[in-house]
């Protein structure tokens, strides 16, 4: 059995969609003992045999309509470190498993609650998803071209603003438990997180370095020196030459004339510029650019496909994607020296003994 460092913290999931089950396995690679408690025939909401967001993590069928599933599923609550759950607000309440009902039988339970809108203000019973939560930050509307804003996949809001940081505030949670002995409640909500991941492009807006206009900026893709360029063979290549050292590199090995790129940071001359690495990428394929720039200090990549990226000689040498259930995937991050996480062994389509579970985790309760 694999051990990391949240061996023998102990998690209920009510299952849930998107940040809420990756907020679980991010926990669960982390070796905490996470079971989720589904409906009973439930089935992937992709239809998937194995599914990523539910690895390394068994579960228990229960209807939660039902009295008897209920009482075994409270009891499995009482026993537990930590709850994550990503119903509407009042939800929770309204089926009797809300934080209240534990305060005196798990005093120590951390709550973690994940919702776009968050728990409170006027948009909290409202329905949504991720590109409504990152449109409501002010993140959606700082990407895509200078005519639309482009949702950036659902990586941003559902992931990054949602279930990292319900993950995040589960841990620091946790960890103020183990000195209060008191649990609390973690209001994760998109909107917030999402907020909080534009911090540095709020600071340069404060500070007038951040136009709010799309594609006027320089990590939007205005700059001529960070972007991405068309290749001859209509692959792709992402360019941050942002540093001084780093763009004379890139001038010199594009072999454009240097003479012309001499004002790196002058606005009005961008366009001209990025027409002229335009041409000079379009001039060989993606395969000749790794030749020339692959491990410079140009601070280039290639733009690799999703079938591509785990078959790159730097993401094998790391073991960046590992195969689990016969699925490749991305391997659990990050890595710690000492108590390294892994993907926990467990079955995505035989579900627990409740009972067993209540058995074991009641007598580990303490320890």
């Amino acid at each position: 059995m694999a051990v990391g460092p949240l061996d023998q913290i102990r998690i209920v999931e009510i299952a849930g969609l998107g940040p809420t089950p990756f907020a679980a396995m991010l926990l669960a690679d982390m070796g905490a003992e996470v079971i989720r408690v589904e409906r009973p025939d439930a089935r992937s909401l992709l239809g998937l045999d194995y599914d990523i967001l539910d690895r390394g993590r068994g579960f228990v069928a229960a209807d939660l309509k039902d009295a008897n599933d209920l009482a075994r599923v409270r009891r499995l609550i009482e026993s537990a470190d930590g709850l994550i759950e990503g119903m509407r607000p009042g939800v929770m309440e309204r089926l009797g498993l809300g934080p209240d009902s534990f305060a005196e039988t798990n005093p120590r339970l951390v709550y973690g609650r994940m919702t776009g809108w968050g728990q409170t203000g006027p948009l909290a019973h409202a329905a949504g998803h991720d590109i409504n939560y990152i449109a409501l930050s002010g993140a959606l509307h700082a990407i895509g071209t200078a005519d639309q804003p482009l949702p950036p996949l659902n990586l941003l809001g559902d992931f990054g603003g949602g279930g990292m940081y319900l993950a995040f505030g589960m841990v620091c949670a946790l960890l103020e438990a183990t000195r209060s002995g008191i649990g609390q409640v973690v209001d994760a909500a998109i909107v917030d997180g999402t907020a909080h991941l534009m911090a540095m492009i709020y600071a340069m807006q404060g500070a007038g370095l951040w136009s709010d206009r799309r594609g006027d900026n320089l990590l939007d893709g205005a700059a001529h020196f960070y972007g991405t360029y068309v290749c001859k063979c209509g692959g792709f290549v992402a360019i941050g030459s942002i540093e001084p050292q780093f763009y004379a590199l890139l001038v010199e090995k594009t072999g454009v004339d240097a003479n012309k790129f001499r004002s790196q940071l002058d606005r009005r001359k961008w366009p001209e510029l990025r027409a002229l690495l335009a041409e000079a990428f379009a001039a060989r394929t993606r395969d000749e650019w790794c030749a020339i720039m692959e491990g410079s200090d140009v601070c280039f990549a290639p733009v690799l496909s999703i079938a591509e990226a785990p078959e790159h000689p730097h993401n094998r040498a790391r073991g960046i994607f590992i195969e689990d259930g016969g699925v490749r995937q991305p391997a659990p991050a990050p890595r710690l020296s000492r108590t390294p996480g892994a993907v926990q062994p467990a079955s995505q389509t035989e579900a627990l003994d409740i009972e067993a579970v209540l058995s074991a985790w009641s007598g580990q309760k303490g320890n």
